[in-house]
């Protein structure tokens, strides 16, 4: 049966501005960074897309190297684009980076000039796409000029394969440094995407604060910090957990200060009538600098479940103060190499 989007789609999601520019961003995004590989079936995949999109979720962000196998999350994006989201792409936010390890040799990582616009080339063959609305330069390259890089990204929106560009785990100072060149070049670099999490708060404030001076946009991805910010690991770690298999969420982060934290900001969340989850989508997003939250999913339930943080976003001051004394630096920061840089 051909898919038709619920009419309802727009009546309850906001979207936020994106700095000073013309684009609006739902407050929640899909990211496909996880569980959108050929690790999991299609259907599920089709799913939670599907489910996304009648929830409002107008922006679906990828990279090159999601998966696993790398490239095949954009393959399987491509594929429910194709059968489902096709008649309503002008409705879409589609965003793809290149800035990982990708392919073998000197020119499949980083951010050459030759890597990125090989890359974007190879995105788009691979969802099947025209253009991408936004494409990323995925973390700063200490070896590149920033001119290059940039000048790569402004190549991509002359050729008309981007509509929008952005950066990803950029200090405050590179921030700057590439708005000056995107600015002498005139092309609408618009969004910054940074981890940040209760767990993780590096981007305070320099970082916010450049953002929000500079007009910059500003996309949180794992919020719920790889997923300790879950009711999953309030015990321990679960045998079938992330944490187990000592992937993004390594197992020494499930330690017990962290884990006493975790333990402490989920009393708050009941006492506020929320999941831990919902309470830590709704911290990110109280900073009206923060354009959206991204989120990933692994079921339609767990979506519904993190969108529901929308029902439930002001905080009180003696909230905000009680949450501060668990969400501190707790070591969790996997990307810190590029904003360090």
């Amino acid at each position: 049966m051909p898919y038709a989007a619920a009419e309802d789609r727009y009546d309850h999601m906001p979207y936020r501005r994106c700095g000073r520019s013309g684009l609006k961003l739902p407050a929640i995004s899909l990211g496909l960074w996880n569980n959108f590989g050929d690790d999991r079936p299609l259907q599920m995949q089709r799913d939670i897309i599907r489910r996304a999109f009648d929830l409002g979720i107008t922006h679906i962000d990828l990279a090159n190297n999601y998966g696993p196998p790398a490239g095949s999350a954009e393959i399987n994006f491509g594929r429910v684009f194709k059968e489902d989201l096709a008649p309503y792409r002008d409705e879409l936010i589609i965003s793809t980076k290149a800035g990982y390890d990708m392919w073998p040799g000197p020119y499949g990582e980083w951010g050459s000039r030759k890597y990125l616009l090989a890359s974007l080339d190879q995105s788009l063959s691979r969802m099947g796409l025209d253009y991408v609305d936004i494409f990323y330069s995925h973390r700063f390259d200490p070896d590149t000029p920033l001119e290059e890089t940039i000048g790569a990204l402004e190549t991509a929106v002359h050729q008309g394969k981007a509509l929008y560009v952005g950066i990803s785990s950029y200090s405050a100072e590179r921030t700057e440094e590439a708005l000056a060149i995107a600015r002498t070049a005139r092309i609408p670099l618009v969004i910054h995407q940074p981890s940040y999490s209760m767990l993780n708060r590096w981007i305070e404030p320099e970082l916010l604060e450049t953002c929000g001076e500079e007009g910059l946009g500003i996309i949180a991805f794992s919020p719920l910090g790889q997923g300790l910010l879950t009711d999953r690991y309030l015990h321990g770690i679960p045998e079938d957990s992330r944490a187990a298999k000592d992937g993004f969420l390594k197992r020494d982060f499930v330690n017990e200060d962290n884990l006493a934290r975790v333990r402490g900001l989920n009393e708050i969340a009941q006492r506020r009538e929320q999941t831990l989850a919902a309470m830590a989508l709704s911290w990110v997003l109280r900073d009206e600098r923060v354009t959206s939250a991204l989120i990933g999913a692994s079921s339609v339930r767990q979506l519904e479940a993190n969108v529901a943080a929308l029902q439930r976003l002001d905080f009180t001051p003696d909230e905000l103060a009680e949450i501060d004394t668990f969400a501190v630096e707790s070591g969790i920061n996997i990307w810190q190499q590029s904003s360090d840089a």
